[in-house]
């Protein structure tokens, strides 16, 4: 009789996906869009652009007064958006 080792398939998804080399942007894909999840729709809706530059997200917020509040607070967005991933995906968030 064979033993065969039997993996949850999730498992085997996380291997091939970091295998293949595309963990890393399914991961800062889901943090941009996890910013409308954990700031929530009012911050959400003065928000234009979003991307990841050499992990530090960059978002870039029509309202001065928010946009400075926002840069007040860019560790604690730091850490609830890498949370919300579940995995260090981002070092720090630039609002401009």
């Amino acid at each position: 009789m064979f033993k065969r080792e039997v993996k949850p398939i999730g498992d085997l998804l996380k291997e091939m996906l970091r295998k293949e080399g595309l963990e890393t942007p399914l991961l800062q894909r889901r943090i941009v869009d996890a910013w409308d999840v954990v700031t929530g729709h009012m911050i959400s809706s003065y928000t234009r652009e979003k991307f990841i530059r050499n992990q530090v997200l960059h978002v870039k917020i029509d309202n001065p007064a928010l946009r400075q509040d926002l840069s007040m607070m860019h560790t604690q967005l730091t850490r609830r958006l890498n949370e919300a991933v579940g995995s260090s995906v981002i070092s720090d968030v630039r609002v401009y």
